[in-house]
């Protein structure tokens, strides 16, 4: 009970803690704007130049940042679960890699594909790379050490990223595909969410109707079985909703490594090693990171904009290179 409790004021204190972040992120940027600005955009009609650019511009951008950081972290949490692996991450497991070249490769011989198709063939280039690393992974004997999977993970990702390369160069559209690899926010419209935001949702609220599950997967195979769980179709499930988020991050914003992989150590410094704390808490601090991410990105060199994805990587790198030092260990 008292651990439920102690939650409970854990969960209300990164609530806002990620309410103050997104304040942070409407106000701060390029234009200026104040607190008052926002409140006007957000809760009134009125119109202007600077309402239209905080509805239109910079809110579509926070929301998206909201949702990407929520998906990245809890698509992480769930890989470390699942393979007990604490160094797993989408972008470092060959999942962001993959929907990339599935990008390149759509962009180059269906140019005239909509929307929501690119989604799904991020969605499905997303499992090819998954699947290519846990396939290499698994070849051997004991396959599934964190630093195999690692070492397959770059593996394949280096190949994957070489296949969008050269597809961009042979068909003279490295620009397009520049522009969605890079990781990034710019230009995140209304339309877009409608048809991102709905997987992200569906997917985050599956991982949380099963975190029970996960939590006794995450501790021994042996024991989920032996108290009795489908852990085949489980694996399954979860496997399925990685993708889904991973795939729709990328559809999104495009290759971001390291959220999926520091979020869910942090979180579980925090709130312990049960996994029904875990999902809610990572998706909060997920999408918290993700707007300060943004918004240092806006900021540090306004009017011009600093690539999110370079600013997570100089946060993300060190904290890996960390953990590789521990011998792969989670976090206290």
């Amino acid at each position: 009970m008292n651990h439920s409790i102690s939650f409970v004021f854990k969960l209300i204190v990164s609530i806002v803690a990620f309410v103050g972040c997104f304040l942070v992120a409407m106000v701060f940027g390029a234009a200026d704007t104040t607190v008052k600005d926002v409140w006007q955009a957000l809760a009134t009609n009125l119109s202007g130049d600077t309402l239209t650019i905080i509805r239109e511009l910079r809110l579509p951008r926070e929301v998206a940042a909201i949702f990407v950081g929520a998906a990245l972290a809890v698509s992480g949490a769930i890989m470390q679960g699942i393979t007990r692996n604490p160094l797993a991450d989408p972008g470092l497991l060959g999942l962001t890699a993959g929907a990339n070249a599935a990008l390149a490769f759509t962009i180059a011989f269906m140019p005239s594909t909509n929307y929501f198709g690119i989604m799904i063939v991020c969605f499905i280039g997303a499992a090819i790379g998954a699947v290519m690393v846990f396939g290499i992974g698994a070849m051997k004997k004991g396959g599934f050490s964190p630093l195999r999977i690692v070492l397959a993970g770059a593996a394949v990702s280096a190949f994957l990223y070489a296949v969008a390369e050269g597809i961009g160069l042979s068909f003279k559209i490295s620009k397009e595909v520049s522009m969605w690899t890079a990781g990034g926010l710019v230009g995140t419209s209304w339309g877009q969410l409608q048809i991102i935001v709905p997987f992200i949702i569906v997917g985050t609220l599956i991982a949380l109707f099963l975190s029970r599950q996960l939590t006794v997967l995450s501790l021994s195979e042996e024991v989920a079985l032996g108290l009795g769980q489908k852990t085949v179709q489980i694996k399954a499930t979860l496997f399925i909703v990685i993708i889904l988020l991973a795939g729709a991050s990328v559809a999104l914003v495009g290759n971001m490594a390291f959220i999926g992989l520091m979020i869910p150590h942090i979180v579980r410094a925090i709130v312990g090693t049960d996994y029904r704390f875990i999902i809610p808490m990572s998706a909060i601090l997920g999408a918290a990171f993700m707007l300060l991410a943004d918004t240092l990105g806006r900021t540090i060199h306004a009017p011009y904009e600093t690539p999110v994805a370079a600013i997570v990587a100089m946060l993300g790198l060190p904290f890996f290179l960390f953990i590789v030092r521990r011998g792969g260990k989670a976090l206290p």
